[in-house]
């Protein structure tokens, strides 16, 4: 039994109205996206732009590393993956003898690490077509390679008790291997030139969940369910 019928029917409008903006948000209507993708999208390229640290880690690699020597033995799942990432050492300048699913690396710390983040950055712009021009393999599985080598490079460096050139090694993976690989295909944005429709976004979502909450609960009042704490 309806007790008030302002307030139910008010409601009903309400949860109507809210039910017509759900469905249009999953409809191809933003640059042929539905809504959540296209916010999806625009926060990853706003993410990407911020996020781009390559330049001041390979500043820091050649004003600290350049000139270090290193002699180190990588192991890897696979005789492919040794073989492909022993390239990456000879592209690099270094030394690099495989043997079986191992490889046996000498050369410049600096210069391995230096070529390492120029791969980055090519992926980074998303530009795979030239490091599987220059690898013969796919872009990502080039720094696919570069991310397993530089897990080896840690773990054996660590072994030689080098910590500070193995603290190095993890920095250059996580903050430009995996976000190069991770944000492959994303257009950078600044989120300065985006602050417009992320401010509408932000305040879109606490209107649409206050609307969705008031729907909810001039319906149940309407409908004379009292709703308290």
């Amino acid at each position: 039994m309806i007790s008030s019928k302002k307030e139910f029917y008010g409601g009903a409008a309400m949860m109507a109205g809210f039910l017509v903006v759900l469905v249009a948000m999953f409809l191809p209507l933003f640059e042929g996206k539905n809504g959540l993708n296209y916010l999806d999208d625009l926060f990853n390229s706003i993410s990407k732009g911020s996020a781009y640290y390559i330049p001041g880690v390979a500043d820091e690699v050649q004003k600290t590393q350049v000139g270090k020597q290193i002699t180190v033995t990588l192991a890897y799942e696979t005789d492919t993956q040794a073989g492909e990432s022993a390239l990456l050492f000879k592209k690099a300048g270094a030394s690099a003898r495989m043997e079986g699913a191992k490889v046996s690396v000498t050369g410049d710390f600096g210069e391995i690490l230096g070529a390492c983040l120029a791969d980055a950055d090519t992926l980074f712009h998303n530009d795979g077509e030239a490091l599987q021009a220059k690898y013969g393999i796919e872009g990502k599985r080039v720094l696919f390679n570069w991310w397993n080598t530089l897990k080896a490079m840690q773990k054996e460096l660590n072994r030689q008790e080098r910590f500070a050139e193995g603290k190095v090694v993890y920095t250059v993976m996580t903050r430009a291997v995996e976000c190069s690989y991770n944000y492959y295909t994303v257009v950078p944005d600044r989120i300065t030139d985006r602050l417009g429709i992320v401010m509408f976004a932000l305040i879109f979502y606490v209107v649409y969940t206050l609307w969705y909450g008031y729907a909810i609960l001039f319906l149940f009042e309407g409908w004379g369910l009292q709703i308290s704490h």
